[in-house]
């Protein structure tokens, strides 16, 4: 339990200043009115790959001989990992090899490569790409560099604890995403060594919450399958190295789930002009989930690396889930006028009509009723049931139903 020691993270510290780049911390009056307490966002976002993984991927293969970073580097992940090994050895002059789930969004592969990786695709999971990783470390003799499961990797990422701490000495509580464990690892053991007093939280997606799992357990466990949005931290096993620091330094996990996740993004959008991936809106999703007690809280954004067609899905299910976009449909008689009628009252209360499905053969009587679905953006829920109210002072009888974009 010794060895992620102060001396360790203070020398990984003045490594990976080498690499990646100090993330400022921005306070946030949105999320700190709503939530109660004193909210900092720590937007490793920003970083030079995109995400936080750069910090421990360049001080582990900084720890290499040049013996093993001659033969070459292999790794798997998600994406975040397979950048930071890739711009790493990069940077060290090293072959590298990455192994990559077969659902990795595009712009996580694409930049891979674009650092001069050998790019595969192979496993819906991490966990089945990893294993295909470890087959390549030993057909082909290249060095391993495990995504979270190493101490070194987990110092380097430690490295955010001590920015956050020297920035922000105060500190109450840290939010830190979970995927494996790695990152919580180094930023919980490097903040207990600087203050034991500060909370460190992790957070986890609700359909792949291994380390949750494996506290209650007391021991590391494998999730049968996991099932979310969050991609990068779709993660079955966690670290069994890294295990009995998370025991001992993590105060607690929260999980979050697909639909918080969503409405985070667009929190982030509009209110931050960020944009933050799905597993690094776990701990902004979590900012809700805490007491309002006037705590000083770091959120730590973990990365983002985010392709434009996940980003469109996301925007529309948020704007969906926040009654900004809803459909309802109402029955009219099949004459002229009829739809500019509805439209009318609904233009009238303000509402903006985006789509209409008119469907003339819901009735064998098309003079009584046919079917008229109407997609509208509206500014909320109060807003959203004005119009629907207003409908119903017509005459006529609307039902909501699933949006339909």
């Amino acid at each position: 339990m010794d060895a992620l020691t102060i001396e360790k993270f203070e020398e990984a510290f003045e490594v990976v200043r080498q690499a990646a780049q100090e993330t400022k911390l921005v306070y946030s009056d949105y999320f700190s009115v709503q939530t109660g307490n004193k909210v900092y966002l720590k937007p490793e976002n920003m970083q030079v790959t995109g995400a936080y993984k750069i910090r421990g991927a360049y001080y582990k293969i900084s720890t290499l001989s040049p013996e093993e970073r001659a033969k070459g580097l292999v790794t798997a992940s998600a994406g975040n990992h397979a950048q930071g090994v890739a711009y790493a050895a990069q940077k060290f002059g090293a072959r590298a090899v990455i192994v990559m789930p077969t659902t990795t969004p595009l712009i996580k592969v694409n930049r891979t490569k674009g650092y001069g990786a050998e790019v595969v695709l192979r496993g819906d999971v991490y966990d089945e790409a990893c294993d295909y990783a470890r087959e390549l470390e030993e057909t082909e003799g290249l060095t391993f560099i495990h995504p979270f499961d190493d101490l070194e990797v987990a110092t380097g990422q430690g490295t955010i604890a001590m920015e956050i701490v020297k920035e922000l000495p105060l500190v109450d509580y840290i939010l830190v995403p979970i995927g494996g464990g790695g990152l919580a690892t180094g930023v919980s053991t490097l903040a207990k060594l600087l203050n034991p007093k500060i909370k460190v939280i992790g957070v986890e997606p609700e359909g792949a919450n291994c380390m949750q799992a494996s506290l209650k357990a007391g021991h590391v466990v494998t999730l049968p399958n996991v099932n979310t949005i969050a991609d990068g931290t779709a993660v079955k096993t966690p670290g069994e190295k890294i295990f009995p620091y998370l025991q001992a330094n993590l105060d607690e996990v929260l999980t979050v789930t697909d639909d918080e996740l969503i409405v985070a993004f667009l929190d982030m959008v509009e209110n931050h002009k960020m944009i933050v991936e799905n597993s690094g809106l776990l701990t902004v999703a979590a900012l809700k989930h805490l007491k309002p007690e006037g705590k000083k809280v770091v959120s730590i954004l973990s990365g983002g690396n985010m392709d434009v067609i996940t980003m469109s899905s996301v925007v529309q299910h948020g704007l969906i889930q926040r009654d900004r976009i809803f459909t309802v449909s109402v029955l009219l008689p099949d004459k002229p006028g009829e739809l500019v009628r509805v439209a009318s009252v609904i233009a009238g209360e303000q509402g903006n009509v985006i789509k209409l499905d008119h469907n003339q053969f819901f009735s064998t009587n098309r003079a009584k009723a046919v079917e008229l679905k109407i997609t509208v953006e509206a500014f909320g829920t109060e807003h959203k049931e004005r119009i629907v109210a207003a409908l119903k002072e017509k005459g006529y009888r609307p039902k909501l139903t699933l949006a339909n974009l």
